[in-house]
């Protein structure tokens, strides 16, 4: 009944809209329809409130003290509006309440309207504001009943309250002022925790948001480092066979014919790979290719070999156990290798030997790519955007690893990538 004080903004997003949809759900009917239809729960509010103060407003009429009853009447047009304005609300009910019982001394329930409006304040305000107006609220009609049992006001309690026992007049009164604070605090207790379920809804939905924009931008990033990866390698390869296609095409046709056959096998090999990354993209997944590339088996050693067609003079070893088994291990160890040769093959001149060495000792992998290209790629001749030494490093890091690249001592090229895997897998 007291479920008054919806929150007035919207969701701001899907994922506070979705999550309001299912705490929604949670609520029962009767409570979810008044939560959707405010105003309607401000009419169900004013009408317990009339409720409870009816038989105070018709003993008023009857013993000609009727201001009393149009007090009330006055209050619980008060209330409609506690939505909108409710600290102005429990300052009109709290003063009403007090003139009500001036007027009409031991009236049952008085002090309802104060429950509704400190409800309605503690759901929109500060935990200690609502406190503050508890207090404020509370304190002058508590004094008050004090006052009447036994102060200068004892005078107005009724003639049939007096030939009561002797201390019955005090006890009343201290019950009637325990009473009226108990159930203005238990009021704003309630709205209090309202406030702070409400609160904590709204910091879930809102940590759900950003964990969808965090995972959409981790999203975008991972295609953005695959979709470099695969048009960076392939431009660079399929470059490099149509020259050396082109060189080779009179003196050697089957020669070209090779070249030429590994030209048509990296595009459609680029074509797949990407095909795999934005399939990400796609809404529906019934008959979509695998996302990833399939790096497993002897894919490496076709990726070597390409840059040998290529015309890199390639020499690759391995050294200790195989590589694990885990897919994502293996590509990130793919794109490493992929994008040192593919940086090898744009930039390096003179080259009279390329080196691939992986080792694997227990759960350390280890990856180097260097040439010997003397005299290349000098300082300052280096055109790249360094997103490609970038992703290697951010793949690496996913690992607990690290890549460095850098000149030689002799002149050449050199990346030395350090990745830790799970001991155990590919064993």
């Amino acid at each position: 009944m007291i479920d008054a004080v919806s929150v007035k903004d919207a969701p701001a997003s899907q994922a506070e809209a979705s999550f309001a949809e299912i705490t929604a759900r949670r609520r029962g009917g009767l409570r979810r329809y008044l939560f959707q239809h405010p105003r309607v729960m401000d009419a169900v509010v004013v009408l317990c409130y009339l409720i409870l103060v009816t038989p105070t407003a018709v003993e008023s009429v009857l013993d000609g003290a009727w201001p009393a009853a149009v007090l009330l009447a006055a209050a619980a047009g008060a209330l409609a509006l506690r939505r909108s304005y409710p600290v102005p609300v429990v300052a009109i009910v709290a003063t009403v309440e007090v003139a009500v019982t001036l007027l009409h001394p031991w009236g049952s329930n008085v002090s309802a309207g104060l429950w509704f409006s400190l409800y309605a304040v503690a759901v929109v305000r500060t935990r200690r504001f609502a406190i503050i107006t508890l207090a404020a609220a509370t304190a002058p009609l508590a004094f008050l009943y004090f006052l009447l049992a036994v102060g200068p006001l004892d005078g107005r309690l009724p003639d049939t309250a007096v030939r009561t026992p002797e201390n019955f007049q005090l006890i009343t009164s201290i019950a009637a002022g325990i009473s009226i604070t108990l159930s203005n605090v238990i009021a704003t207790g309630i709205g209090i925790s309202v406030r702070q379920r409400r609160e904590h809804e709204h910091e879930i939905a809102a940590w759900a948001e950003r964990s969808a924009q965090l995972g959409s931008a981790r999203e975008r990033n991972r295609i953005a480092r695959e979709m470099h990866d695969v048009v960076a390698h392939s431009l660079t390869v399929m470059i490099s066979l149509s020259d050396g296609a082109a060189v080779v095409v009179k003196r050697d046709p089957g020669r070209a014919a090779e070249v030429l056959g590994e030209l048509s096998r990296t595009g459609r090999t680029a074509l797949a790979d990407m095909r795999r990354v934005l399939g990400v993209l796609r809404d529906d997944s019934a008959g979509s290719a695998p996302r990833e590339p399939l790096v497993a088996g002897d894919n490496l050693a076709k990726l070597l070999e390409g840059f040998r067609t290529a015309g890199l003079p390639l020499h690759y070893t391995h050294t200790g156990p195989s590589l694990p088994e885990d897919a994502a291990f293996q590509l990130t160890v793919y794109r490493i290798v992929q994008e040192s040769l593919t940086n090898v093959l744009r930039y390096g001149r003179a080259l009279g030997r390329v080196e691939v060495d992986i080792v694997r000792d227990g759960s350390t992998v280890v990856i180097d790519v260097f040439d010997d290209g003397k005299g290349t790629m000098e300082a300052g001749t280096f055109v790249g955007t360094g997103q490609g030494l970038a992703g290697m490093r951010e793949r690496a890091r996913f690992y607990a690893g690290s890549v460095e690249a850098g000149r030689t001592t002799d002149g050449g090229w050199r990346v030395h990538a350090v990745l830790n895997c799970s001991g155990g897998h590919g064993k």
